[in-house]
């Protein structure tokens, strides 16, 4: 038999309905979710899923991170666990790939940090977070002008005229993709609590077209999202080729991490 270890998704308070969320939900590797409590913290619990330990030991762990397409599976799954928590209560999501050695070590967490969970997730009532992301749409390069009378350039003057052109075009864009991230930080101000900038997204990880400048992710009391969405979506208005999108209501992925634990990936504790 396979040794399993637990993966971790989340931290909650339990009012005897949680369960009801987990039921014939499928986790990561396609694994039953549970939740493990404590009884010297009433109420809070993290939920679990086994993972086979083999597949999750550091070496083997550190390859599978590499690959994009177990990268993007393990992602998602863990999403599918924390959002059906947050559909039904506050929720402290934790990091991709938290291992434990088995549930009683998980329990062990729950007690170190029973005050400091309490408190995060009592910071994080009825709030949520939404992701506001920037985008660039660079000018495409001049093609050739039609020669006119009026214009004497040689063709080597006049492609770097034409380049000259598209480099002032890219440069007035990205000022102006400057002046959209000042106007949503200040719309954004009076209706969120908090505000993290991540990593602009590249490569394999930028959805869609265009040069993702700005990643980042507020915390918006509910009773303020439509003025939030409202106010941040009309930034770029007037902006030719800058593009804002924004995305949630999502778990509080962004502002809970100060006060979850932090274990190393690949390493079961």
């Amino acid at each position: 038999m396979t040794a399993a270890i637990s993966y971790a998704y989340a931290v909650a308070r339990d009012d005897g309905t949680l369960h009801q969320a987990l039921a014939g939900l499928a986790g990561v590797c396609g694994a039953p979710v549970r939740l493990v409590c404590s009884q010297e913290c009433e109420g809070l619990a993290i939920a679990v899923s086994p993972v086979p330990e083999s597949e999750f030991a550091e070496g083997a762990l550190r390859t599978r991170l590499e690959d994009l397409d177990w990268l993007e599976s393990t992602a998602r799954a863990h999403h599918r666990v924390v959002e059906a928590l947050a559909e039904r209560t506050t929720v402290l999501p934790l990091r991709l790939v938290t291992l434990y050695r088995d549930d009683g070590r998980v329990r062990s967490v729950i007690e170190e940090r029973c005050d400091a969970f309490g408190s995060r997730l009592d910071a994080l009532a009825s709030r949520a977070e939404w992701g506001v992301k920037v985008f660039v749409d660079e000018p495409a390069a001049p093609g050739p002008k039609e020669p006119s009378a009026a214009d004497d350039l040689g063709p080597g003057r006049a492609y770097l005229s034409r380049r000259r052109a598209q480099r002032n075009a890219r440069e007035d864009v990205y000022r102006d993709a400057g002046r959209v991230a000042e106007r949503i930080e200040s719309a954004a101000r009076p209706y969120s609590v908090g505000h993290v900038r991540h990593r602009a997204q590249q490569g394999a990880l930028a959805p869609g077209t265009g040069q993702n400048i700005i990643n980042d992710a507020y915390l918006v009391p509910m009773r303020d999202a439509d003025a939030f969405r409202a106010h941040v979506a009309s930034a770029a208005d007037g902006f030719e080729g800058v593009r804002v999108e924004i995305t949630g209501p999502w778990a509080p992925y962004s502002f809970a991490a100060p006060d979850m634990p932090q274990d190393g990936e690949g390493v079961a504790r």
